[in-house]
């Protein structure tokens, strides 16, 4: 019973759940279309998240199976439980193909297209897995291409589509981490770490970095000044609209470039004086003034959608 729970811990260590945070993405559409009380909306986003973990476990085993000889001379990625030996090849192997079919299985219930952006998900992710990643810019293009696969499938699952603007704030953002991690990656590891490394130089990543915060600010300020008030007739909207009217009609929205420009400024420092944004997902998870600002936005956006 003891080895058995200890294989599944390991098991379960190597899907990489902290890594599922990505796929809160697809949630995206539910809550900023004023749809998140929607049990009907929400059960097919809820399956959607379910899907994309699946997939993006999936991939990751195959990964790490594929790289486990490199993996066993990192000095981070040896501590994987396939790399560290905890679980062998084959059992990475069956259970990725078992999270496969079973993802797409529930994709088909969602409707065609969520299964069929599914489907090019996982491919794509197979690709970069053994050959894009090892292309310098292709790589940092492609991690930025699933954030927006991502939230282009929540719209799918649900039908409600997200304003163009926060679309061009998650690709500007995407390639805003993604080149932070692979500036971290460069320093704290030298080219030879990562194939990919050696097509790139610090002050070059340094550049893209720069410029895609600076494009991640300008789109998403520009989300918040052309965004239309939704008509949610929320909780304290009677309220303002008998007493103080006038307040319905201001560019609420542009209250959260607070929380916002703090956040890429945390994450700024983060990756040039700290160097630690090798593992985006666990900086966004642990970093208690980042993570402060998230969660203010987020209740700053939950607010102006569905209480005014």
């Amino acid at each position: 019973m003891i080895k058995n729970d200890i294989k599944f811990k390991a098991v379960f260590e190597a899907l990489r759940p902290n890594q599922w945070i990505k796929n809160l993405n697809l949630f995206a559409a539910t809550i900023l279309n004023g749809q998140l009380f929607n049990s009907t909306i929400f059960i097919d986003s809820f399956l959607g998240f379910i899907v994309f973990c699946f997939l993006s476990s999936s991939s990751y085993l195959i990964n790490d199976v594929a790289d486990i000889q490199k993996d066993r001379l990192h000095p981070v990625k040896k501590n994987r439980p396939i790399a560290r030996g905890d679980v062998s090849e084959q059992t990475a192997v069956v259970t990725s193909l078992f999270l496969l079919f079973t993802g797409l299985f529930i994709a088909i219930f969602i409707n065609f297209g969520f299964f069929i952006i599914s489907l090019i998900f996982i491919i794509l992710q197979y690709l970069y897995s053994f050959i894009i990643k090892k292309k310098a810019v292709f790589d940092i293009i492609s991690i930025a291409i699933f954030f927006i696969i991502r939230a282009y499938a929540g719209e799918i699952a649900t039908g409600y589509h997200l304003p163009v603007w926060i679309m061009l704030a998650v690709i500007f953002l995407s390639l805003f981490i993604a080149s932070g991690k692979r500036r971290s990656e460069l320093v704290n590891r030298g080219s030879k770490s990562r194939t990919a490394l050696e097509g790139y130089s610090r002050s070059l990543l340094n550049f893209y970095t720069t410029m895609f915060a600076v494009c991640t600010l300008i789109a998403y300020a520009l989300y918040t000044f052309f965004a239309e008030q939704l008509s949610f007739q929320g909780l304290i909207h009677s309220f303002l609209s008998e007493n103080y009217p006038s307040v319905l009609d201001r560019k609420w929205y542009m209250i959260t470039l607070l929380p916002v420009i703090f956040g890429i400024m945390r994450y700024g420092q983060i990756i040039f004086e700290m160097q630690e944004g090798e593992r985006p997902e666990r900086i966004i998870a642990t970093d208690i003034p980042l993570l402060v600002s998230v969660m203010i936005w987020g209740l700053m956006m939950i607010a102006i959608v569905y209480a005014l």
